[in-house]
């Protein structure tokens, strides 16, 4: 690890809890459309327009909440309410409101490596979301820069390294995805650690293993100091 000049952290769900709220909100829809679907129907529709959307919307709470509507618009032939349109987008807004809630050992990892590395989040959705997440998270001290990507593949790691001045053996970094913050940043040259969240977006999984002379895999996060231990 000596040649670390940058360690990168995802936000959602590697600094603060994330996807639980999805969860929760996804749960809300599906009672609200159990009249015209099954449970498993209504997620398996919602997912799939949420996926074809994220070329549109990209990753975040304002796609999502489009996403609803056009799935409840489908799921309904076009009968849903005005009423109930007005309660998908209530429950978007409910989701900017959550509180952030640290996942445990984030700040003590953060303390411990500011000042020793270039500490920078890298993280995908909504740009205005990301930075207000970050700044009510109190985290934002410890970050030397702020990137909120539209997508996280191999060029968008390339260009922020460009734009960070360094090499590719020189980042480093640390996220709950395998698909987002391990594989491309591992393709490109880095290094990656995952840490994972106890639920996984089902667009973020992967169905192989991660075999990498770059890459780890820890149970918490405060574990990555091993790493960087002289």
């Amino acid at each position: 690890m000596k040649n670390i000049k940058v360690i990168a952290f995802d936000a959602d769900d590697t600094l603060f809890v994330n996807e639980t709220y999805f969860a929760e909100t996804e749960e809300k829809f599906c009672s609200l459309m159990s009249d015209y679907l099954s449970h498993q129907g209504i997620s398996k529709e919602l997912f799939k327009i949420e996926i074809d959307n994220l070329k549109l919307y990209g990753y975040g709470i304002k796609g999502y909440i489009l996403s609803m509507i056009e799935a409840a618009m489908k799921i309904s032939n076009n009968t849903i309410s005005i009423e109930a349109i007005e309660r998908i987008i209530q429950y978007g807004k409910e989701l900017t409101e959550k509180p952030i809630v640290l996942l445990e050992g984030v700040e003590e990892t953060l303390e411990a490596l500011h000042g020793k590395y270039k500490l920078v989040v890298a993280t995908k959705g909504d740009l205005l979301d990301q930075r207000r997440k970050l700044h009510n998270s109190g985290l934002g001290k410890y970050f030397h820069h702020i990137e909120v990507m539209s997508d996280k593949q191999e060029v968008d790691y390339s260009d922020l390294i460009k734009r960070l001045e360094i090499q590719p053996e020189e980042f480093f970094m640390i996220g709950n995805s395998l698909k987002s913050d391990v594989l491309p940043v591992l393709a490109i040259g880095g290094h990656a650690v995952h840490i994972p969240f106890h639920t996984t977006w089902e667009h973020e999984k992967i169905n192989h293993k991660v075999e990498h002379k770059n890459f780890s895999s820890f149970e918490k996060i405060t574990d990555v100091l091993s790493q960087f231990e002289n």
